[in-house]
């Protein structure tokens, strides 16, 4: 009976020692595979083998994700670490998380543009850092440096080079995103901060193309309000203007002007662009305090105007000039410089001039000429990805 159970014991025993090893085996195995992806990841990710599989002459403004996303971290008190690329996909969220329950996040939108030797350009993007820095203050989120954000941009850009358009195609949008990434549960700042920037290319932001807009002044809702979030790319300032845009779309307009919410008399902004009046040689637009955006685009076409000898002037601009104007045009990264065809205000419809010979157009081909490196840039504004 005895040795009956010691050769039972034997045979119990040898089969788990062998499976210790084979764990063993298999641990050691996925250290090295472990390694092998560590080392793979720091290889370079760019696939510069031509075009992507895309109808570049359909292009219109939807999310058509390029290859590749950046990612980067920090800590509440600490400092972004150096981020990686990898491959564009979801990412995890706690169902806390500050940008889930409180939303706390900024972004940016920035465009990479292939010269016709092939060569890719990004337009200012020094100045988009910037404006997350000041947004992220306002957010009390911690931001990346301006040195962080552009080589992030510039990685993003050139491992998607694929999926930048041909010259006069479109560009590659760039949406370099911060948000409140850590759990939390009482209102305050995310423990965590997550950077990522991810693109896709695109064509004309309106359906319209380069057609020229029908815009509505909205009366009962407004955008933003004296000491709030409007002048920061702040997430929480796009979702409410939807129900009134939705309106207006479903009444055939391209988009809404906003007033001010104290009078509402006086122009804010569209939903998602900066708004500009032509009256003689001045041309105005709303002035920037704290509650419209200091766009990019804007700044620039405003130095463009004035190196072309127009007047121009930030000010308070009553609803009354606007329906007096001889044009109207909108700008944005993701719009460009867009020319007005009517504004509808109450009862009553005015159109403006349009078409080629119009100072928005004239504005317009200066811009998209340095953007795209046919015009040279004199201004420092364009940096090249090499």
């Amino acid at each position: 009976m005895i040795k009956a159970i010691s050769s039972l014991r034997k045979r119990l025993v040898l089969p788990l020692h062998t499976h210790i090893r084979t764990l063993q085996t298999f641990s050691n195995y996925n250290a090295q595979a472990a390694s092998a992806l560590r080392e793979e990841r720091k290889k370079p990710l760019y696939q510069d083998d031509g075009y992507a599989d895309v109808d570049w002459d359909n292009l219109g403004f939807g999310l058509t994700p390029a290859d590749y996303m950046y990612v980067m971290k920090c800590s509440k008190d600490g400092e972004f670490t150096e981020g990686e690329l990898s491959r564009f996909g979801n990412i995890e969220l706690s169902p806390s998380a500050g940008v889930l329950n409180y939303g706390q996040a900024i972004y940016e939108g920035t465009k990479a543009y292939r010269k016709e030797n092939g060569k890719l350009l990004l337009f200012r993007p020094d100045h988009n850092a910037v404006r997350m820095q000041l947004g992220a203050e306002r957010m009390l989120m911690p931001s990346p440096s301006v040195d962080q954000f552009v080589d992030a941009v510039k990685q993003t850009a050139y491992a998607n080079k694929r999926w930048v358009p041909p010259s006069g195609k479109g560009s590659l949008y760039i949406r370099p995103l911060l948000m409140g990434s850590g759990p939390i549960l009482g209102l305050g700042p995310a423990p965590e901060y997550t950077f990522v920037v991810y693109a896709s290319p695109v064509g004309n932001y309106f359906k319209e193309g380069i057609a020229a807009l029908n815009l509505y002044v909205e009366e009962e809702y407004v955008r933003a309000a004296p000491g709030g979030a409007g002048g920061v790319k702040s997430i929480t300032n796009y979702a409410p203007v939807l129900k009134a845009l939705s309106r207006a779309k479903s009444r055939g307009f391209s988009d809404v002007l906003y007033l001010d919410s104290v009078n509402k008399k006086y122009l804010e902004e569209a939903s998602s662009c900066n708004v500009f009046v032509i009256k003689g040689r001045k041309i105005s637009t709303p002035a920037a305090n704290g509650t419209i955006l200091e766009g990019i685009t804007r700044k620039s076409v405003m130095e463009i105007a004035s190196d072309q000898g127009y007047e121009v002037v930030e000010k308070a601009v009553h609803v009354d000039e606007v329906m007096d104007a001889d044009e109207v045009f909108c700008t944005g990264t993701a719009v460009g410089v867009a020319p007005v065809g009517t504004i509808t205000y109450q009862d009553k419809r005015v159109k403006y001039e349009t078409g080629d010979e119009s100072v928005c157009q004239k504005l317009r081909s200066v811009l998209v000429g340095i953007q795209t490196g046919l015009i040279e840039d004199t201004k420092g504004w364009v940096t090249c990805i090499n």
